[in-house]
């Protein structure tokens, strides 16, 4: 071979080897199955619906997490306000319910389909309340950490003005009594249950959904399976057969479905505490399906189903 050939070979072999290192780099980088982004919403045709609790006691529903709304004497107080852009229609509502200001309103944690309205209702003379870690991840912004997405930090208008620690805080409006409580690292590290004793209605936010699906642990700001089971716990304590649930997304529920959403919590506790005990990697842990027959009942699809994995695997490490 001449000099010539040689030199050509080596660079091609070269070549090939720095080709080889650039996709496998890629690959690397890319999150694996991470979930699609939501389609885009239709905000004029969101309809909010009303459902009556008992005792001026109201769960409104519409686009994102469920808001609970409690009427005092001359105030109301309500919980989570959905997205900015459907805050006139849920004011109307309210108003549809009674005619007085909103003294409060208490954010469950931080996503966006729980505070987007928060700027403007506290316009209107809201007193945002929520746990201290909210306002600094509001404050903040924060990473997704399955699809690594940036949420920005949202303006002043938009933070709690009044915030709590540690254990809870009671809220009072015109004679009516909320119980806020902190269930520390559950979907995140700032969530908040409410509790209204004189409707027996307990709101749980995000620590428990009623669409019989997977619930997102936000791992990478605070989430945590065995919070969530924790969670789920504490509100099984609490309420009794009577007890008006509102989920953070879905129908109105009962004691019964908290059982069912704490067994599919344990069950995938149990299995990826085994697995990563044993020092599987992330990827084996997805690769195995330990899930599968959950993944059946509780998945939308593929990415569900490995979003939930995921989630649960990166609980165990933030030991």
């Amino acid at each position: 071979m001449t000099n010539f050939a040689r030199r050509t070979a080596l660079t091609a072999i070269a070549a090939a080897g720095l080709l080889a290192s650039v996709v496998a780099a890629a690959q690397q980088a890319t999150p694996p199955a991470a979930p699609p982004a939501p389609p885009l919403v239709d905000w004029v045709n969101v309809q909010i619906r009303t459902i009556d609790l008992g005792n001026k006691t109201y769960m409104l529903m519409g686009q994102g997490g469920n808001i609970t709304v409690a009427v005092g004497s001359d105030a109301i107080m309500m919980i989570d306000g959905q997205f900015a852009p459907l805050s006139d229609k849920i004011k109307a509502a309210i108003r549809d319910i009674a005619p007085l200001p909103i003294k409060y309103l208490v954010n469950t944690h931080y996503h966006g389909d729980h505070t987007g309205g928060n700027e403007n209702f506290a316009k209107d003379g809201a007193v945002i309340v929520a746990h201290d870690n909210i306002r600094i991840r509001l404050a903040a912004g924060t990473i997704n950490g399955l699809t690594g997405a940036v949420n920005p930090p949202r303006p002043a208008e938009a933070l709690p003005k009044q915030t709590y620690a540690v254990g809870g805080l009671t809220l009072e409006a015109g004679g009516r009594k909320a119980q806020l409580t902190h269930i520390s690292n559950s979907h995140t590290d700032g969530d908040t249950w409410v509790y209204f004793a004189d409707a027996n209605v307990l709101a749980t936010g995000d620590t428990f959904n009623n669409l019989k699906r997977y619930q997102n642990i936000d791992f990478a700001n605070g989430g945590d399976v065995r919070g969530m089971i924790r969670a789920v716990d504490t509100y099984l304590r609490v309420s009794n057969d009577q007890t008006k649930i509102v989920p953070g997304h879905g129908p109105l529920a009962t004691k019964a479905d908290l059982v069912t959403f704490r067994d599919m919590l344990v069950t995938s506790r149990d299995r990826i505490e085994k697995l990563f005990n044993e020092g599987k990697t992330e990827q084996e842990v997805i690769d195995l399906k330990p899930l599968a027959d959950l993944d059946a009942t509780w998945a939308n699809n593929a990415q569900h189903a490995i979003g939930h994995t995921r989630n649960v695997y990166n609980s165990f490490r933030r030991m």
